[in-house]
């Protein structure tokens, strides 16, 4: 059960599976993402979705990580909290440029940015299970 102790613990280590998921993901079909921001570059709605789902998972990620200006975990995810909700705000406001910046991020060198996502996963994944005294 988290505590206000573990709870950048545990954002971490689930934002870790994630990224590291994602990745396996698109390694394993290369392509995935930039038919996914394609799907986004082409739907308003989906677009909008996204924008309040990831505003919505930033707000609550801010909210829940208590401030402890003495612990860089604890500042790290409330920033990264605070990032998702201004990219939701982006995604809300004008997503179709924001889409467009993304793809254009990938283009195609989506295997490298997946080889990044994975071991930056498999960090996350590491310091949330050193600090939750799993080793």
């Amino acid at each position: 059960m988290a505590t206000a102790d573990t709870i950048p613990a545990w954002i971490t280590l689930f934002l870790g599976i994630y990224s590291f998921a994602a990745a396996m993901g698109e390694l394993r079909m290369p392509g995935t993402w930039k038919g996914m921001m394609h799907d986004l570059e082409q739907s308003p709605g989906m677009r909008f979705i996204a924008g309040l789902f990831t505003l919505s998972l930033g707000a609550v990620i801010y909210l829940v990580t208590p401030w402890r200006p003495d612990d860089w975990l604890f500042i790290a995810v409330a920033a990264l909290g605070g990032l998702l909700t201004v990219e939701g705000i982006l995604f809300l406001a004008a997503g179709e440029r924001f889409v467009t910046i993304g793809k254009w991020l990938i283009g195609s060198a989506s295997e490298v940015w997946a080889g990044v996502s994975a071991v930056l996963g498999a960090g996350f994944i590491f310091v949330a299970l050193s600090r939750l005294d799993t080793f």
